[in-house]
Parts: structure tokens; sequence; C-alpha cells
């Protein structure tokens, strides 16, 4: 069934002014609170996502926003129908600190599947887009994942959770897994650009545990639709409510997954 395109336009229209609003306020000072011990949360993220939710209320009355600041009901529910999934700024941390590495990510999934992505870098200018069946596309430009055949020739990127001074062992045990494995990894700092960048070819692969579905719904689309495969830690298909993922250009896949499952047998 295809999209309707006010619903592509609203999302590319959304993530845009998203990028005007981080702009305008990066570099600057502002207020900055904590969620967590080192989670952080900008005035600027609870700016972006009132914006948003004031867009579709406006203009979708009848859909569900799923956002991460001002989060509504189980965030895992999977509501029937429409629902946009928001990330007001991914890379919130990077943001904070001034690092230019971060971005806003809005995904409008029908009863649980992601139909349109959209992902919006307003430091580089770089529009991710994606809509099921109808390929992804980087400022108007088809993307295709890339075609290393092995993880010796890969680069890769994880993310580290907020609460990995509990995890440290496990985080760290398996990044230095992957590192003896691939030929670089990489850890950036905002999952919904390393996904896009697994669609760009410009990672082979990333893999990421504790994550949330405002995180990965719109760019698991721009992967899948670039060529990419995308799935859970043991193989399973991926959904975004489900909290860990590997998703790559299809051909280190396999031997990522072997990677982990090597790893998570020795530590058992």
């Amino acid at each position: 069934m295809p999209v309707d395109p006010a619903l592509l336009a609203t999302a590319v229209e959304a993530v845009l002014k998203a990028g005007e609003i981080q702009m305008a306020h990066f570099g600057r000072a502002m207020r900055i609170e904590k969620k967590g011990s080192i989670d952080l949360v900008t005035e600027v993220d609870l700016e972006v996502e009132r914006m948003f939710r004031a867009m579709v209320a406006d203009r979708f009355p009848d859909h569900v926003v799923l956002g991460e600041e001002y989060q509504q009901g189980d965030r895992n529910a999977i509501p029937a129908g429409y629902c946009w999934v928001f990330d007001p700024i991914d890379g919130t941390t990077n943001f904070a600190h001034g690092l230019p590495i971060f971005c806003s990510a809005l995904g409008l999934e029908r009863d649980g599947v992601t139909v349109l992505g959209a992902v919006y870098d307003p430091c580089r200018q770089e529009l991710f887009t994606a809509e099921r069946g109808g390929g992804a596309f980087l400022n108007g430009q088809r993307l295709h994942v890339s075609g290393t055949c092995t993880l010796i020739d890969a680069m890769l990127c994880t993310g580290f959770p907020y609460d990995i001074h509990f995890l440290r062992e496990e985080i760290v045990g398996l990044f230095s897994a992957f590192v003896g494995r691939a030929r670089a990894v990489r850890r950036l700092g905002s999952a919904a650009l390393d996904l896009c960048y697994v669609a760009a070819g410009r990672f082979d692969g990333f893999w990421e545990r504790r994550l949330h579905p405002w995180d990965t719904s719109a760019a698991t689309l721009v992967v899948e639709e670039a060529g990419g495969r995308v799935s859970r830690f043991d193989g399973s298909p991926f959904q975004s409510r489900h909290d860990n993922l590997v998703a790559t250009n299809q051909q280190v896949h396999e031997e990522m997954l072997g990677v982990i499952a090597e790893f998570n047998a020795g530590r058992s």
C-alpha cells in the first residue's frame, strides 16, 4: 500500500525544521539537565519535540506520536494505525558538548511496520530518506550499501548504552572482539547516523544493544531500502521495539553474528 506523499513531505519538513532549531542553538549556552548519570537532555531536545508534536496534532490529529522526551504510555507498545517515532536530537551528548555529530530522526510506522523514514544531519546538510519499497536516498541521490565481503576488510561502527558503567565488561568485551576481526571500528555517538552511514556504504556494519525505538525506526528502513540487512543479535527479524540490532551490507552479516555468538558463548 503506497504512502501518501503528504506523509513523506511532513517527515522531511519536520527534520529540516528540527535542524534549523538545532543549529540556532548549537555551540551556544543552553540549559542541560540529566535523565540519568550520563544521559543528558537539553532545552533544544524539548523545543524540537514540541514543534513536531504540534505539527502532527495540526495535520494528523488521529496519529500517535512516540518521542524520546515527552513519552506517553508504554514505549514498547505498538499502536494500531499510524505512529510517528521521533528523536528530536539523536546524539544529544555530542550536541551538548559542541561536537558536530548529531541529527534528528523520524520514522512513520503503520501497525508497527516502518513505512517511511527521514534523518537529517544539519551540520553536513545531509538528508537521508526512505520509503518501504521505494528505495533510500541521500539528498535525492539513491543509496546502496557497500560490497565489502569480509570483516577483515570492513569498517564497523557501534555505540555504548547510557548504563555502560554497569556493563563495561560486556560492552567493551564485544567491542574488543570486533576490533580483533575488522579493519577498523568507530564509535560516533548517534545510532541513526551510524545506520545511515551503513546505508551509504561508509560503514559496512553496525551493532548496538540497549537501543530505543526512536534510535532505530527511521534509519533501519534506510538501511534495508539501500540493500542492507537488519536483524537482532541472534539473527532473528528486527522490529523497532527490540533493543539490540546488527545492520550490515548483507555480505558481512553472518560473520558479525558469528562474532557475537562466539563472544556470548565465551561469557556463559
